[in-house]
């Protein structure tokens, strides 16, 4: 991943779009310090359709038995 000022990235944005499209992405950073990176845009689709954690326990199909008793207590499970 190369690391590019703001203002070279502005400078040759153009071959910088050119690199994140063959795979390349760029970290942007504004005074030394990491602020934007840009990538393909087929690689955001690929990790933006990455489900959360907590959307995949949501979808989980859970039934009563999977989930622990109310009580805090110990469920007897057969073996």
């Amino acid at each position: 991943m190369q690391e590019i000022q703001l203002r070279d990235a502005k400078a040759t944005l153009s071959a910088v779009i050119d690199r994140a499209r063959h795979g390349e992405p760029s970290v942007i950073t504004r005074h030394g310090r990491p602020e934007a990176v840009l990538l393909s845009y087929e690689e955001w689709q690929r990790l933006s359709q990455v489900p959360s954690f907590g959307r995949m326990l949501m979808s989980a199909p859970l039934e009563a038995e999977d989930l622990p008793p109310r009580d805090g207590g110990v469920r007897d499970v057969e073996f």
